[in-house]
């Protein structure tokens, strides 16, 4: 017999078949069935990778939630956190932190060109400013969430001359934990945070008690 053939048929016996399919089976397991496991794993990571990449986003947004409660029930237990020093831009194209006036007691103030609570605390900003910066007080304000344009034209309107700094995504603002603007903290020399008004204050009273806590190293009371 040669080849397999069958001298009188001419065709491969019956039991040269059967013999040669396990062997074609065996070699379907081998070179022939790689592409199959590459392809599942390319499912697996189809599958596997979105999942990842959710789990992350959660994790952050969870770490970010944590940081936005971390200062206010700081404050709530009668603690003084430290106050976040990120360097932001400033209007004239600079960057500034808080940091920059350690020694210095600071009135860090919230703030943005389409918030019309923001227009009534304005011009009391600019006065304690003026009354106490021969002291050694600071006014920052922190433009957040808003358009240098308008944030520019409102600075003018109100000739605002304290240093202020640019928050365009609000980067700034959750690090504090802000609820919303206006919203101003209170930091004393030493960079810790020791009180804040937790949105609009329009009582002249309240700005100069405040600004006199705070030179004296107190903490001051948006209750009073």
């Amino acid at each position: 017999m040669t080849g397999g053939l069958d001298p009188d048929t001419g065709s491969t016996p019956p039991g040269a078949r059967a013999a040669a399919a396990p062997r074609q089976a065996a070699e379907g397991t081998g070179a022939g069935a790689r592409p199959s496991r590459g392809r599942s794993w390319i499912v697996w990571a189809g599958l596997l990778g979105p999942l990842a990449v959710l789990l992350v986003l959660f994790a952050t947004g969870l770490a970010r939630h944590a940081r936005t409660l971390a200062i206010g029930e700081a404050l709530a237990r009668g603690e003084t956190p430290l106050a976040p020093a990120v360097a932001m831009p400033t209007f004239s194209g600079g960057s500034l932190s808080v940091a920059a006036y350690r020694g210095h007691p600071v009135i860090l103030n919230f703030w943005a060109s389409w918030c019309a609570p923001c227009r009534e605390e304005a011009p009391l900003l600019e006065a304690t400013w003026r009354a106490y910066r021969s002291r050694g007080l600071v006014v920052v304000g922190v433009d957040t969430q808003d358009m240098i344009s308008p944030a520019r034209a409102f600075m003018s309107a109100y000739r605002l001359t304290f240093p202020a700094v640019r928050d365009p995504d609000g980067t700034l603002a959750r690090r504090y934990g802000t609820t919303g603007v206006p919203e101003t903290f209170f930091i004393s020399a030493d960079g810790r945070i020791v009180g804040k008004f937790p949105g609009e204050e329009i009582r002249a009273a309240a700005w100069r008690r405040a600004a006199e806590m705070l030179l004296a190293g107190g903490r001051p009371d948006p209750a009073r």
